[in-house]
């Protein structure tokens, strides 16, 4: 796999420190897409976000008897990936070629192969699972003399389970040459790989990239999240005052990001800043004052060359948790005060995990493209402590500027900044 980087992690650097006080060039989106479990591709989920219909339902994925709702992708079940793919036959690549299907995005790609030749669009991915699902039903199979694995997981981890599977799928799909990558940092995943998209193209190893995350649903996730008593009995309420916790989702996104001096036209959203940071406070616990937060945001807002009163709307993090929800809005309010409206979109889609960074990026997208904010569903009482500008309700304005939370187990934070050339 020539040009594939096989490493994953965060970049802490005090370059970075230095080039945030430097306003990057725009990235533009030339072309995106997304599955979740409102339905597939960018119409679909836009009219949910609009009908304020969920895509959270009781818990029916195997035979996971959990009290919880999940936002799963309906029909992954239904399909096989062919022949000339069968080595990577498993839940997570099958979410990742669904979302590759939609919305012409690989016909923008092969547009993109014919400008910069396949060896110089990079592909740079994040998940926190990959298909680890496929571990778990070989776990199931053991031989019950030796506790063998059986003969077809073996052969398969690589394509599979193995964190790069997803990196080493999507190339070999879009029939890309050029340098890949997978980062699993949590949640954090595939809100990263845009400041790391950004990096190889500043350091001239592409000349385009495709970013993107796919997560899929598998038991490790879902009882690992009950056994931290985290999840929700019913649909995830971010920001409510009797909020209780999450509901764990799946989804496959995706972006063609370019120079704006290539690829930029008046209208188009592009990635204006990125920051990231890893305060290492607890392995599940935010930082009480969210200091990691906060930096992540100042790190965006500086590299946009932005000011807080420039920011027209926030998606937040707003995973339904007691803590998250309380530590985020500490951070927010302290940077942007009750100024730009504030709302999390997990009450459509459910957590994705490693997939919630592509997701809420490309929603905070439809958002700036369509003139639309999502209120925050399921949110009945607003958390009286909490004092940055929450929405309840959908809205209709334009707005030019969002930011995007992302905060991970560990601390590792990412936030971008997006908006319209």
């Amino acid at each position: 796999m020539t040009g594939f980087l096989r490493f994953a992690g965060v970049v802490e650097a005090n370059e970075d420190e230095a080039m945030s006080n430097r306003p990057m060039m725009p990235l533009t989106l030339s072309a995106y897409t997304l599955v979740t479990a409102n339905g597939r591709g960018l119409g679909a989920v836009s009219q949910a976000l609009r009908e304020r219909r969920s895509g959270l339902k009781p818990c029916d994925f195997e035979d996971a008897l959990l009290k919880t709702y999940i936002g799963r992708v309906a029909g992954l079940e239904d399909f096989s990936l062919g022949a000339d793919l069968e080595q990577f036959e498993c839940r997570n690549n099958r979410l990742a070629w669904l979302g590759l299907q939609q919305d012409g995005f690989m016909v923008a790609v092969a547009e993109a192969i014919q400008r910069y030749g396949a060896d110089r669009i990079a592909v740079v991915m994040g998940t926190s699972t990959s298909g680890i699902l496929e571990t778990e039903h070989a776990y199931r199979n053991r031989d019950p003399l030796t506790g063998a694995l059986p003969s077809w997981y073996t052969s398969r981890y690589r394509y599979t389970h193995n964190m790069f599977s997803l990196g080493h799928f999507v190339r070999a799909c879009l029939g890309l040459q050029g340098p890949a990558m997978v980062i699993s940092t949590a949640c954090s995943s595939s809100a990263k790989v845009f400041a790391t998209a950004a990096r190889f193209l500043q350091a001239g190893l592409c000349d385009a990239a495709i970013v993107g995350g796919v997560d899929s649903l598998c038991h490790t996730t879902l009882h690992g999240f009950s056994a931290l008593q985290l999840l929700s009995t019913s649909p995830c309420r971010p920001c409510d005052e009797d909020r209780d916790g999450l509901s764990l989702g799946e989804a496959a996104g995706y972006a063609l990001l370019e120079s704006s001096e290539r690829g930029g036209r008046k209208g188009a959203v592009a990635l204006l800043g990125y920051g990231e940071s890893t305060d290492g406070y607890h392995m599940s616990h935010p930082h009480p004052e969210g200091a990691g937060a906060i930096r992540a945001i100042r790190q965006s807002l500086d590299r946009a060359g932005l000011q807080p009163s420039d920011i027209d709307y926030i998606n937040l993090h707003g995973t339904a948790t007691r803590a998250n929800d309380s530590v985020e809005d500490k951070a927010v309010y302290s940077i942007f005060g009750d100024g730009p409206a504030c709302s999390s979109t997990k009450g459509w889609t459910g957590h994705a995990l490693g997939a919630a960074g592509i997701t809420e990026a490309l929603i905070a997208t439809l958002c700036l493209k369509q003139g639309f904010i999502p209120g925050t569903l399921n949110c009945e009482r607003i958390d009286p402590t909490l004092r940055s500008r929450i929405l309840r309700e959908n809205e209709d304005r334009p707005i030019r500027r969002v930011v995007s939370n992302i905060f991970g187990f560990g601390g590792n934070n990412c936030s971008l900044v997006l908006g319209v050339l």
